[in-house]
């Protein structure tokens, strides 16, 4: 039997959309009817085929990263912006969305939608690994507001502009990685290879060996002796490591850390604090309570540290003490930030002012991201070729001293 998605206005002047199957589309038509709803709008759905439906399926990538998310979301936005009914938003979101975990969620969404459930309740039904609670309270707040078609866009931006954040880290520490791996094959393969052909010839020439050659062959003796002993004491340091990373205390004294590092620093803690002032502003924007959008931006800033500062501000601003005030008191918080929401708590436009917050802090990321490869490279360069000269020269310097002793 034919399946037919609807828009009417019920009895109570509620706006509703749905499905229902009929013989054609007159019967649809007169069920609603008799059912005291008037129509707005109806079309008959297309029914996939199980072959082309599982032909779909395989043609889809079977995990989904945050760039699917992001333009999940998108397609989203544009969908309810053009006026679809939202039942028909997932649809068609089900059908396009490459990643399958997405396209399932969708999927389920729109059976939960079509029983009369909101849809942020029906993607939060689908795991907080998925739709985080961030991104589901968002939808929430719009779909209370009436103002759903914008609270998905500004979701949208927001996960665009993570993307684009995380895709400049990466490409600005793509060459300094390779250059410390080449660095480190090299320093192995003069240690472990070349150089141990060399000590003998070397340990034959007595005691008056320089300096640096007893360095150069103690080191090689250690690890050549030893290799297997290392290998297997930094593979459990690098379990141990994760272990101790994955508790509490643990994950805190890390991110603790990462914000003190030298150069690199100063860079985590601005990127955190952006994401921190742009996931706020886009709460609040959509209509979420200020104390709970404080607590779920903590919680997506990504840094425990903000967690717990998150934690505090809640805490002050439910006591009655204004959030920049609250803010600054915690001593995590740039100025720029706290002046920002002082000034947007006085203007009654606080999403606006932290939205320019975040993107000043994100242009401030981008030029330390510039400043710290361009540090880190000839830095590289400068230790692996002193490696280098080292290496020589100790291998060098016994061969002219034989050359002295012959004249």
């Amino acid at each position: 039997m034919p399946t037919f998605a609807y828009s009417a206005v019920e009895p109570s002047g509620r706006k509703r959309t749905g499905v229902l199957e009929a013989s054609d589309q007159n019967a649809a038509v007169a069920i609603l009817t008799r059912e005291g709803k008037f129509l707005l709008d109806i079309k008959e759905q297309a029914k996939a085929t199980e072959t082309s439906r599982s032909s779909q399926v395989e043609k889809k990538r079977k995990r989904a990263n945050r760039s699917d998310l992001a333009l999940f979301t998108r397609r989203m936005a544009d969908l309810s912006n053009a006026g679809l009914p939202l039942d028909r938003v997932l649809e068609v979101l089900a059908e396009q969305t490459e990643a399958l975990p997405l396209a399932e969620a969708a999927e389920h969404a729109l059976t939960e939608v079509q029983g009369g459930l909101p849809v942020s309740d029906s993607l939060a039904m689908q795991g907080k690994k998925l739709f985080p609670e961030v991104y589901t309270q968002t939808l929430r707040a719009g779909e209370a507001s009436g103002q759903f078609a914008e609270s998905s866009e500004r979701m949208a931006d927001l996960l665009e502009s993570e993307v684009v954040r995380r895709s400049q880290v990466t490409s600005a520490l793509v060459y300094p990685a390779v250059l410390t791996g080449v660095a480190i094959f090299v320093v192995v393969f003069l240690l472990t290879f070349v150089v141990p052909r060399l000590s003998s010839v070397f340990k034959g020439m007595g005691d008056n060996l320089p300096v640096t050659t007893k360095i150069l062959l103690a080191t090689t003796d250690f690890l050549t002796k030893n290799g297997v002993l290392i290998i297997i004491a930094l593979v459990i340091a690098f379990f141990s490591y994760r272990a101790w990373s994955r508790t509490p205390a643990g994950a805190l004294a890390r991110d603790r850390i990462l914000m003190r590092l030298p150069m690199a620093g100063i860079i985590v803690k601005k990127s955190t604090v952006s994401r921190y002032a742009r996931v706020l502003g886009t709460l609040v924007h959509g209509g979420v309570n200020i104390l709970e959008g404080l607590e779920l931006a903590g919680k997506a800033a990504g840094n425990l540290v903000f967690v717990q500062t998150s934690d505090q501000v809640v805490q002050d601003v439910r006591e009655g003490i204004p959030i920049a005030q609250a803010m600054k008191d915690t001593g995590e918080f740039p100025a720029v930030l706290t002046h920002m929401v002082a000034i947007g708590e006085e203007t009654g436009d606080l999403p606006k002012m932290l939205s320019r917050v975040a993107d000043s802090l994100d242009f401030e990321v981008e030029q330390g991201l510039r400043r710290l490869t361009a540090a880190l490279e000839p830095a590289i360069v400068v230790i692996m070729g002193g490696f280098v000269a080292f290496v020589i020269l100790s291998v060098m310097l016994p061969i002219f001293q034989a050359q002295e002793l012959v004249k």
